[in-house]
């Protein structure tokens, strides 16, 4: 038998949802496939509802497996769409650089979002994506974007789909941040169920 290395104790595997929403068109399935797949086609249909797929990896010693939930943006879908939000450990707000109005949306993707998540005491998870940097016709700066995602601290990467820049790191960067917030949510349980044990003596049944 070959022995298990630390960094794949089978004991601690965790799954993790994380989901991709945004505005028709900014490239969420393009995104997806290039980081489980390492594939870019120019051409997809249109995500109706929500697609998903699986990727493994190991993150801080802890094997990892992402279900990551690729959603429609199509404003007609919006209600559907906000049905998949619920059990997700992190959130990807991705817009196309060369789309205002995509970025203007992201306001509203992330309320919507929020107001529909479970509520919990520490930051939800969440990283912000600018895609189509490898496309000249920019309309959203740098500096505008990373403004915006600074003053919700949040991380935000410039990325391309297509030429696979950023890509992995940003999909990381949240897997880590979710992974933490399980952890701690794990432990805060753990210590809530210990301090409740003294308190929980069962009652004395009579004859």
């Amino acid at each position: 038998l070959v022995p298990q290395g630390p960094s794949m104790d089978a004991s601690k595997k965790v799954d993790l949802k994380i989901i991709i929403i945004g505005a028709l068109g900014v490239g969420k399935t393009s995104l997806l496939h290039q980081y489980v797949h390492k594939t870019f086609y120019e051409d997809y249909r249109t995500t109706l509802g929500a697609s998903i797929l699986t990727k493994v990896l190991a993150v801080d010693n802890t094997p990892l497996k992402l279900q990551i939930w690729d959603t429609g943006g199509q404003e007609r879908f919006r209600s559907m769409v906000s049905t998949f939000y619920k059990g997700s450990d992190g959130c990807m707000l991705a817009f196309d650089v060369t789309d205002r109005e995509s970025f203007e949306a992201l306001d509203n993707w992330r309320d919507d979002f929020l107001e529909k998540v479970i509520p919990r005491e520490q930051a939800f998870p969440m990283v912000v994506l600018g895609n189509k940097i490898d496309i000249c016709d920019r309309q959203v700066p740098k500096e505008i974007a990373s403004a915006w995602c600074k003053e919700k601290d949040i991380p935000y990467f410039e990325v391309s789909a297509k030429n696979n820049i950023n890509v992995a790191e940003a999909f990381e960067t949240l897997a880590k941040q979710a992974l933490t917030t399980y952890k701690g949510i794990f432990e805060s349980y753990l210590t809530d169920s210990i301090k409740l044990t003294p308190n929980d003596k069962p009652k004395k049944s009579c004859c």
